[in-house]
């Protein structure tokens, strides 16, 4: 193995007093969702955010000085990138960070804000290394690889001490895998310290790369994905032997789940997490038999999330869960028509969002109009109840997605 405990425990001691050790509580009420007994490593809580730093730094702090005088280049969607541009800046480094075109804008400014020159190139990670490594090539950088390093992935394993050390006797840690260095170092800690441990990776659901090399499969692989962190085409030479021998398990989530993940955390646990931060809820999500009853450790890696996201995907939710409706009326075409409607409305209870009235169709006599009304209700059983009355009005009502109420 490329790494061991030992390698983990000296990461634990370089990066000691410089990377927040991050809280792990209980999380009743998400236990209480999937009937496992849950506890969240909240990784979201360090200074950029994700757990990144800590490879980040105990690669950074391996450096002669020759190297760090030259400067060192990486490329991330965004976490890695902003962990390297922040220590880099700490310890007086030139970071070069290079990020795909499609990375969040919230996670571009934040690398630029620690001091990094960015380099937008390529629509994926790999196309991104690519133009990373030649710039290494050309102007003499130290390259930092975002998982395929011994020094990142043990770096990343101390996260798994510190979990073990508040609950010794979890059974199961939940990981979100994209290039497996946070997954292998867990893993190495983990089960070194307890072998029975069950360590299982939860994947993109269109990234399938580590599900596809361990069961010899050819899943596509491609796609825009809430959780861009772990999007990853390649899984790592290193990281990819660790994950055969340690994990038992890949999970894949899609992107409903991971949404559902990222809403349950901020309404449910009151913190942010981005798609891949949200990856291993996600999984209890999808399979919540596999983890029923276990007593579960997930990892929360990160919170950088843009906000227009994450304010779509609560809107998104709430139409899942039948809370935000919308109807399509047949009404006749007469004065005060609007005004019985929206009474009749505020006697069932809805909050009026928004309204359309289409005169033009042609599926309705002459005399006659669509109406479209989005509302707010308690729960699916309330708009359930708002159908059947305006049905029995004689509306003709018609349930219509909330996207296409105004088309």
């Amino acid at each position: 193995m490329p790494i061991t405990l030992a390698d983990i425990e000296s990461a634990r001691r370089t990066i000691e007093g410089a990377v927040l050790r991050t809280p792990m509580l209980p999380a009743p009420r998400l236990s209480e969702l999937t009937q496992a007994e849950v506890f969240v490593k909240y990784e979201n809580l360090q200074v950029t955010n994700s757990f990144k730093e800590r490879g980040a730094l105990n690669k950074l702090a391996s450096l002669e000085d020759a190297d760090r005088e030259s400067g060192v280049i990486a490329m991330s969607a965004g976490n890695h990138a902003q962990a390297v541009a922040y220590h880099a800046a700490r310890l007086g480094i030139p970071a070069t960070i290079v990020m795909p075109v499609t990375t969040p804008f919230v996670k571009v400014a934040a690398t630029e804000a620690h001091g990094a020159h960015v380099v937008l190139d390529g629509e994926t990670l790999s196309e991104a290394q690519t133009r990373a490594e030649a710039i290494a090539d050309e102007q003499g950088l130290t390259w930092v690889h975002p998982y395929d390093d011994p020094l990142i992935i043990a770096g990343q394993g101390t996260v798994a001490l510190e979990m073990l050390e508040d609950e010794a006797d979890l059974d199961t840690l939940i990981v979100p895998i994209g290039g497996g260095g946070l997954i292998s170092g867990i893993a190495t800690a983990a089960r070194a310290t307890n072998r029975d441990i069950e360590i299982v990776g939860a994947e993109a659901a269109l990234y399938p790369s580590f599900w596809n090399a361990l069961n010899n499969r050819h899943r596509t692989i491609g796609g825009a994905t809430l959780a861009e962190g772990i999007a990853v085409k390649n899984v790592g030479s290193l990281t990819l032997p660790i994950v055969r021998e340690l994990v038992s398990d890949v999970v894949l989530v899609d992107e409903a789940h991971l949404e559902r993940a990222v809403n349950v955390f901020l309404t449910r646990q009151k913190t942010i997490a981005e798609g891949a931060g949200a990856a291993g809820l996600a999984a209890m999500l999808a399979q919540p038999e596999r983890f029923r009853g276990h007593k579960v450790g997930l990892v929360l890696c990160g919170g950088n999330i843009d906000p227009r996201i994450l304010a779509a995907i609560m809107v998104r939710e709430l139409q899942r869960d039948s809370r935000i409706v919308s109807f399509r009326l047949t009404i006749p075409d007469r004065p005060g028509i609007l005004g019985q409607i929206a009474t009749r409305l505020g006697e069932l209870g809805a909050n009026i969002l928004e309204v359309d009235h289409k005169r033009m169709f042609l599926d309705v006599p002459a005399k006659g109009a669509k109406l479209d009304a989005t509302v707010e209700t308690r729960d699916a059983d309330h708009a359930d109840a708002i159908f059947a009355a305006l049905e029995a009005d004689g509306y003709q009502p018609l349930r219509i997605d909330a996207g296409d109420a105004m088309e």
